[in-house]
């Protein structure tokens, strides 16, 4: 019975420590120094007692199976805790199919601060659009896109930093 809850352990200390570290990693990348170092504090601890747990007993290939479960595991549990917690801004480039104003008015009555460029396309005359949005937000915006204009071209890459311009909090249905 001892035995089983040092393999539980290993693997609960592994999912712990990989997920924080998924979280640290998208903190650095943010720029989000001290919020990094924080979880990093607490994650290296927490490798290190699996670590050593696994170390001492290296004999026992049950530790290891343990071991490398909870990384497996921790990466996919700290993958999906990011994606939920959705920190950090995007922008999402649209090029619309149909230029009709109803669709950037209807973006901006739903909080998207839009900014719209008179572009050539292969078609003829396109608009497109560059919005700026919380990681949060990106469902919304895709959601009300589909409706307005089935055929839109949408990019979305991340944002480090914004300063000015129009940034809504945008308020949740």
């Amino acid at each position: 019975m001892e035995a089983v809850f040092g393999y539980l352990f290993i693997f609960g200390a592994r999912i712990m420590d990989v997920s924080m570290s998924t979280i640290r990693m998208l903190m650095v990348v943010q720029g989000r120094r001290k919020h990094a170092a924080i979880i990093g504090f607490f994650e290296v601890i927490i490798y290190i007692v699996a670590l050593g747990k696994v170390v001492n007993g290296l004999s026992n290939p049950g530790n290891l199976l343990a071991y490398a479960f909870g990384f497996a595991s921790g990466n996919y549990i700290g993958s999906y805790i990011e994606e939920k917690i959705a920190l950090g801004n995007l922008t999402a480039q649209v090029i619309l199919n149909d230029n009709d104003d109803k669709i950037v008015h209807e973006l901006r009555d739903n909080g998207f601060g839009v900014t719209v460029i008179e572009g050539q396309g292969k078609e003829g005359p396109k608009n497109l659009l560059t919005i700026m949005l919380k990681r949060k937000d990106l469902n919304k915006l895709n959601g009300l896109l589909a409706n307005l204009d089935k055929e839109a071209f949408i990019t979305v890459s991340t944002t480090k930093l914004i300063s000015g311009g129009y940034f809504s909090k945008i308020k949740r249905k």
